[in-house]
């Protein structure tokens, strides 16, 4: 049986080989993080498209000043009203990539969660763009691209 460290060290490297896989495959455009945290993955977003604007939303602000982006880029507040007006984001530009990290240990809520997050996010999106999460999530115009995952479950779609 893994310990608590060895499931955390599986979740973390097969999210940075999502995100670096995505990264390969990038369109035009900023880079949402739905989940910001503790602002580990959002420091990694910056470390692979430091040219890009990259916006995070979380409920409340639990990451230290340097891991979390400033001004109109953080966004705080709920996801069903937060992601569905986008404050201070003009002129509207599509998402390239939109990483949602809302995982918990509660597998219900998650999927209820997942539900009506997916239609907020794909509201955001480029055609061609990418959609990461930790979770499933099912939009219409998605297709899920292959991503072998041993260790950790992750999802990458390509959004059509």
């Amino acid at each position: 049986m893994d310990s608590r460290l060895d499931r955390m060290i599986a979740r973390l490297n097969t999210q940075r080989r999502a995100l670096e896989r995505a990264a390969e495959e990038m369109v035009p455009g900023p880079v949402l993080e739905i989940g910001l945290g503790k602002g580990r993955t959002y420091s990694h977003l910056r470390k692979l498209f430091p040219e890009r604007r990259i916006i995070a939303f979380d409920r409340d602000l639990h990451a230290p000043a340097d891991a979390a982006p400033a001004g109109a880029d953080l966004v705080l507040g709920d996801f069903r009203e937060t992601l569905a007006t986008l404050p201070g984001w003009t002129p509207w530009i599509p998402a390239a990539l939109a990483h949602a990290d809302f995982g918990s240990e509660d597998r219900a809520r998650d999927a209820a969660q997942a539900g009506w997050l997916a239609g907020l996010i794909d509201q955001l999106m480029a055609p061609g763009g990418l959609v990461v999460s930790d979770r499933p999530l099912q939009a219409p115009r998605w297709t899920a691209l292959p991503f072998d995952t041993p260790d950790w479950p992750y999802f990458i779609w390509r959004v059509g």
